[in-house]
This record gives structure tokens, C-alpha cells and sequence, in this order.
């Protein structure tokens, strides 16, 4: 389980009245690697059942916390997010509007309570969850838009490029060369044309609760939103579509990673029919999957190093697979390697059976102008891979 500060169960009855919660007991949660985190029982829950999540941010400040806070506000009602309590005055009072306070402050870190939603993780994912978390994204894009200046709420992007630098010192070549390309194909992307606003940047499935009993997933609970930043929304959309569109096997698979374009295609399906993607978007999708699973094998390769440099040890550390991350962007890599590979196919009409491939519009066209009928050939640009 990853809990990396420890409290007392008198700390933890203090912090809980502080947001009018009567506590009782304090189980901790093993999923997360950033934060401590624990479910809280209070005296009127019976044994085995809990009504709030209890989280100590290990990381981000306050502040940070605070406008998450706000967030979540925005969202609830539109989405099944769990908005924190609001922290008791003095009086006994909790103060309204923009006056509330969510966050207490632990030797300068931040505590939040917020309600327990219902349903649980699932182990994998089907079309039909992939196509509804699409939609749940792409609620959440548009309903963020009404807090402006969206910079004023989103906390800063992490400086991934420092990550980078650091780790590519230590990796093999063809690891070093398949980031620096991935990350150059991102580079040469038409960045300043793709729409940006506040985005989720870690819906992974494991932050998301659904109701499975009935043999249908329906959705219940979004989580987890310490790092809404102002990003692409197309870099949101690819960092879900690398959980949720693939089965990520375990040790007795050999840690398998399988990519799933039919799901991809549900969770796009789903996506757009709340906020339709434009050219662009589309477009630079394939590097922005590659560059997600970039992002978050230098995550695991992050919390590595900060657990070596920290002393974080022992069964209460929880590390993610990075090389599953490196598998998944050398997947994509090579689907965008092979979609820049442009050749020049010279057909003939009305049936477009193929007379020729070339690599180059020349050679093309000097086979085209050597034919008795130009008028009944054609030149068409394909890549391979539609080629194939």
C-alpha cells in the first residue's frame, strides 16, 4: 500500500472533527503512489463499511489542494466526483461561497475529507466503458471551461523534459532514441492550433468506480484530480485512451501489454459525441499516445528515483511497472513510424486497380506520363499502413 506519513488514531479523530466527521476507525488504501491514503469509518458506519476517503497530499501544497477543491465543485452534478468537505469555523459554522474552506494544513502538507462513492475498480474494460468514459471526458473538458482564467485553477504542468534529461543519462540506446524521437515527433506537432483548457491528465482506470453488478458497467465515480493542468485536451484523451484500450497483463501473462483499437475507437465514438475533435486533433492523436506513455514511463521512473533518494522503503511502497509504459510507446511509435512512410500509388480508372508504387511523386509521375491514356490513370498519396 503506498501511506508514506503515518498519523495517530488521535490525529486522525481531530482532523475528521474539524470537518464534522465523528471518527472512528482508519483503514489505509493500497492503490496511489503519490499520496497517503485511507478510508475513514465513523461511529455511525457498521463494521466493514466506510462513509469518507481521508487523503494527506504528499506532494502538492495547499494551495494546489484548495483549487482542486473548486473544481470538483464545478463538476458535481455533471459528473459523479466526490466534491471534499468544507472545513467547520470556530463557531461551528461552515462558511459559504467563495469564503469555504476545503484543506486543513499537516506540517505543510494538505489534508482532504470527502464522501466514499459507490462501485469499484475494474480489473478490465469493455467497449461500452471505454465509450462512456469517452463522454465522461469530454463532459468534463466543457463544463471546466466556465472557470476562467482556467490557469487560475489548473496547477502547473510538471517539468517532464528535467525527468527526461535525467533518466535518458542511464538508459540503453534504443530507449534513449525511441523517447528523443517520440518527443521530437511531439515538438514538430502544430501545438499553438489545438484547442487547451483544464484537463483531468491521470484517468487511468483505477481513478475511476463503476457499478458492476448487474452485468452492466455504469459509471460512478471519477477520482483522483491532483493534477488538473492546462494541457491539450488530445493529451487528455490519449493518457485515457492507454489505460482504458489496453489489457495490461500480470506476472503470469509476462506483464503483456495489448492494445485494444477497437476499444479506441468506442472511447473516440463516446468523446465525440459530447465534444467533437477537429482536424488538428485528430491529426496529431497518434504522437500524442506515444508522447502520453512517454509521460507516465518517466512517472514510474520518477517515483523510483524519489523513493531511492527519499529512503522510501518496505511493504507500504507501491511501484509501478515503467518498462509496461516503454512497451506501450514503442507500440504507437511504431504506428506513427509506419503512417509517415507516404508512398505514391499510380491507379488506373474507373476501377482503381494499382499499376504501381513509388516512393517519391517523381518517379510517380514519370510512370504516369510513359502510359498511352494519361486520362485514364490516376496518382494517389497513401501511407503504409492504409496502404496494407
Amino acid at each position: 500500500m503506498s501511506v508514506y506519513t503515518q498519523l495517530t488514531d488521535d490525529q486522525f479523530a481531530a482532523f475528521c472533527q474539524s470537518f464534522g466527521v465523528s471518527f472512528a476507525r482508519a483503514i489505509p488504501i493500497t492503490q496511489g503512489i503519490k499520496n497517503s491514503n485511507w478510508f475513514i469509518q465513523t461511529t455511525d458506519d457498521v463494521d466493514g463499511t466506510y462513509s469518507y476517503v481521508f487523503t494527506l497530499f504528499e506532494e502538492r501544497p495547499p494551495a494546489d489542494i484548495e483549487k482542486m477543491a473548486v473544481i470538483l465543485n464545478q463538476l458535481n452534478g455533471k459528473l459523479p466526483v466526490a466534491a471534499p468537505l468544507a472545513v467547520i469555523e470556530s463557531n461551528g459554522s461552515r462558511t459559504d461561497g467563495d469564503d469555504k474552506r476545503y484543506v486543513i494544513h499537516y506540517e505543510d502538507k494538505a489534508i482532504t475529507l470527502v464522501p466514499c462513492l459507490a462501485g469499484s475498480h475494474p480489473e478490465q474494460t469493455t467497449q461500452a466503458m471505454c465509450h462512456d468514459i469517452g463522454a465522461a471526458l469530454a463532459t468534463l473538458h466543457e463544463t471546466l471551461q466556465a472557470l476562467q482564467p482556467s490557469e487560475q485553477y489548473g496547477v502547473p504542468l510538471y517539468p517532464w523534459s528535467d525527468v527526461r534529461d535525467r533518466e535518458m543519462q542511464f538508459m540503453p540506446g534504443d530507449e534513449g532514441k525511441l523517447m528523443s524521437d517520440i518527443w521530437r515527433a511531439y515538438s514538430e506537432l502544430p501545438l499553438d492550433t489545438l484547442p487547451k483548457g483544464l484537463c483531468h491528465l491521470d484517468m487511468f482506470a483505477d481513478n475511476t468506480l463503476w457499478n458492476l453488478q448487474k452485468g452492466e458497467a455504469r459509471l460512478t465515480g471519477l477520482l483522483d484530480f491532483t493534477e488538473v493542468s492546462v494541457e491539450h485536451y488530445v493529451m487528455d484523451i490519449a493518457i485515457t485512451i492507454n489505460d482504458f484500450c489496453t489489457t495490461w497483463g500480470g506476472a503470469e501473462q509476462g506483464e503483456s501489454v495489448n492494445f485494444d483499437r477497437s476499444k479506441m475507437a468506442a472511447f473516440l465514438q463516446g468523446y465525440e459525441s459530447i465534444r467533437p475533435l477537429n482536424g488538428e486533433e485528430k491529426r496529431a492523436l497518434p504522437v500524442m499516445l506515444a508522447k502520453a506513455a512517454v509521460i507516465f514511463w518517466l512517472l514510474r521512473l520518477n517515483v523510483i528515483h524519489y523513493n531511492r533518494t527519499e529512503g522510501r522503503t518496505g511493504d507500504n511502497i507501491m511501484v509501478k511497472n515503467p518498462d509496461l509504459m516503454k512497451r506501450l510507446a514503442a507500440y504507437h511509435w511504431a504506428h506513427v513510424e509506419k503512417s509517415q512512410n507516404t508512398v505514391f500509388v499510380l491507379l488506373s480508372k474507373p476501377d482503381n486497380q494499382i499499376v504501381g508504387v513509388f516512393s517519391s511523386i517523381t518517379q510517380a509521375e514519370q510512370a504516369h506520363d510513359h502510359l498511352t491514356n494519361t486520362n485514364d490513370f490516376t496518382i494517389e498519396t497513401y501511407t503504409l499502413d492504409q496502404l496494407a
